[in-house]
């Protein structure tokens, strides 16, 4: 029989030991999608972004023909990354583009976080790429959207039945949270969640004005 002991799955995730992809959150792409509200999609992207830059993961930003078609990134993401270089490209596959594949080498993670549009193109072209390279490959959901609901479904459970650990977007947040006793990015977790987590945000917020209560007793 097992022996419990109080340490953490080694599939969870930990803000040093992954990159995060996010791949073209990009105007022209968003106006097709409906697998998802677009502005429920901004939201998570949000989330994640602001999430990332303040925990210091390791994250490319990438976007496809975006001078001559698909627009600029959700002005979300040069919020949460100020000056971050932005690795365009012609392929719909990121991980065909030498740049991008260069930038996951020189950051040296064999984990993989992505997210992006559209779920069954711009996501599923890398994220089989990397697993047949070697690599551990996470998706956000939630983070992600197609042109329909089901496009966006088929796609995931194509890369699920590859071997792609899913996720969600206030899941990845807490996921690198983690522990409420983690003083210094308590204050971080919490912000983020009372702005982009929904009714769980709204419940931080009350229970911290109406009686000053807090997650952990910070």
């Amino acid at each position: 029989m097992p022996t419990a002991s109080p340490v953490p799955g080694k599939t969870l995730l930990t803000p040093g030991d992954h990159t995060l992809i996010l791949i073209d959150h990009q105007s022209q792409m968003a106006f097709a999608t409906h697998s998802i509200d677009v502005a429920t999609l901004r939201n998570n992207v949000a989330l994640i972004a602001k999430g990332a830059a303040g925990f210091g993961v390791s994250t490319i930003l990438t976007t496809v023909a975006e001078k001559s078609f698909s627009g600029p990134l959700f002005p979300e993401l040069p919020e949460a990354f100020p000056g971050a270089t932005v690795y365009d490209r012609t392929s719909m596959n990121a991980w065909e583009d030498k740049q991008v594949t260069d930038q996951v080498n020189a950051f040296g993670k064999g984990r993989l976080v992505i997210a992006g549009l559209w779920t069954s193109v711009c996501i599923v072209g890398p994220t089989l790429s990397a697993l047949d390279q070697g690599f551990e490959v996470y998706v956000i959901a939630d983070a992600c959207g197609d042109v329909t609901a089901e496009a966006h479904e088929r796609a995931m459970q194509r890369m699920i039945q590859a071997g792609v650990r899913p996720m969600t977007s206030v899941q990845y947040l807490l996921e690198l949270q983690r522990d409420w006793a983690r003083g210094e990015t308590y204050g971080l977790t919490t912000g983020i969640a009372r702005v982009h987590a929904g009714g769980y945000g709204l419940g931080i917020q009350y229970a911290k004005t109406m009686f000053g209560a807090s997650e952990g007793g910070h």
